[in-house]
């Protein structure tokens, strides 16, 4: 859903990451520093209950990491490397999140939505597993009502105004995120299944006669 707003945001972030380049800090730097700050705002606020302070600690090293493409656009330094980097600190990042979560809501006594935090990580990650076999084995997968970038903003935002103290916020999200997460895997199965089936037609087919 938010695809149709990255060219926008490109324009924005280019001369940041210009700024930023001439600092020399390299593109896989600032995605390994706004993944620890991530985990850290993750991991030490939200299992204390700071819901607020942890979701704005997070925030902010989200936003320092959208600067690793821009950086890797403005000084040539674009490599396989770096995007297989990127995703897998993508996978941390957002464990880190709904594992923080699990822990603060479990050690406030809200066994069962600490369940659905945990729930949510996991189905995220499929959504996301998907998606990579998928196009390693040669499919398309470019479709679900729920990617990361949806499913990051919606869960730090009820986050941060649960901190505020605004009540069912965070169990209305996570429930809906469970929800659409569980979605977008089906989704993704029945997209694959589709070309997967459509393919296996085609390799049936005889082939015309000369």
């Amino acid at each position: 859903m938010l695809n149709n707003i990255r060219p926008a945001l490109e324009r924005v972030l280019t001369p940041v990451g210009n700024a930023v380049a001439r600092s020399g800090l390299s593109p896989n730097a600032i995605t390994v520093v706004g993944t620890l700050g991530v985990a850290a705002g993750a991991l030490v606020l939200y299992p204390r209950g700071e819901f607020f302070w942890g979701t704005m600690v997070i925030t902010a090293f989200v936003l320092f990491d959208m600067l690793d493409g821009a950086v890797a656009r403005v000084t040539g330094k674009i490599s396989k490397f770096g995007a297989f980097l990127d995703s897998t600190m993508d996978r941390v990042a957002d464990a880190a999140i709904f594992s923080g979560l699990m822990i603060g809501l479990y050690r406030d006594g809200q066994d069962l939505l600490a369940g659905v935090a945990l729930y949510c990580l996991v189905s995220g990650v499929v959504v996301s597993y998907a998606k990579a076999r998928a196009e390693g084995l040669g499919y398309t997968c470019n479709v679900g009502i729920a990617e990361r970038a949806e499913r990051l903003i919606v869960a730090l935002v009820a986050a941060g105004f649960d901190g505020l103290g605004v009540p069912y916020i965070l169990a209305v999200a996570l429930w809906v995120l469970a929800a659409i997460s569980t979605v977008t895997v089906g989704q993704r199965f029945a997209t694959v299944y589709a070309q997967a089936r459509d393919a296996a037609a085609a390799a049936r087919e005889p082939e015309p006669h000369p």
